[in-house]
């Protein structure tokens, strides 16, 4: 597949990953998010990974850092879950299942998150009769990979140093 790819990518790309400018990295107006983040709710972001996903400027930040990667669809997919098991209508249900299906999970699916045969073939068969529980073990599967593997980068990453000492810098 064209993970090769992504990793020779990802390696011309990181000649660029100082963030003095948040813009890219912060949602809405950068300048007044990082006046409003304080040092300490940047510094909670490294003590748990679902701290740092509750978080609205942790969550950007990390979403900008996977971006840097070339990985970021295991973040958006297990967004889309997350909305997903907001849906109360049952006719969108279906819809919304086949959507995620196709666009994450299936063999060459166009941002296709890297989890077993097994775990796709369970959710290949949830999705035939959706219930707000059917990506449950695909999303715990993407959520433990990156918090394993993509959060102690993150944790490490240029972005998030910056970030912290950029929120540092204005208590000074």
């Amino acid at each position: 597949r064209n993970r090769g790819m992504r990793t020779r990518l990802g390696c011309l790309s990181h000649k660029s990953d100082s963030y003095n400018d948040f813009t890219a990295i912060l949602p809405d107006k950068p300048n007044r998010a990082l006046k409003r983040l304080s040092t300490e709710e940047a510094t909670r972001w490294a003590e748990s990974f679902d701290v740092l996903l509750s978080h609205k400027y942790g969550l950007a930040a990390f979403r900008a850092f996977l971006k840097t990667e070339f990985s970021e669809e295991n973040l958006e997919f297990w967004l889309a879950c997350e909305d997903f098991k907001k849906t109360r209508s049952a006719a969108k249900l279906a819809s919304k299942a086949q959507r995620i299906f196709e666009e994450f999970i299936d063999v060459q699916a166009p941002r296709e998150v890297n989890i077993d045969f097994q775990t796709r073939e369970l959710t290949r068969r949830n999705v035939q009769e959706p219930s707000l529980s059917c990506f449950d073990q695909a999303q715990g599967k993407v959520h433990s990979l990156m918090e394993k593997d993509s959060y102690p980068r993150f944790l490490r990453s240029k972005i998030y140093t910056d970030l912290l000492s950029q929120t540092q810098r204005r208590l000074s």
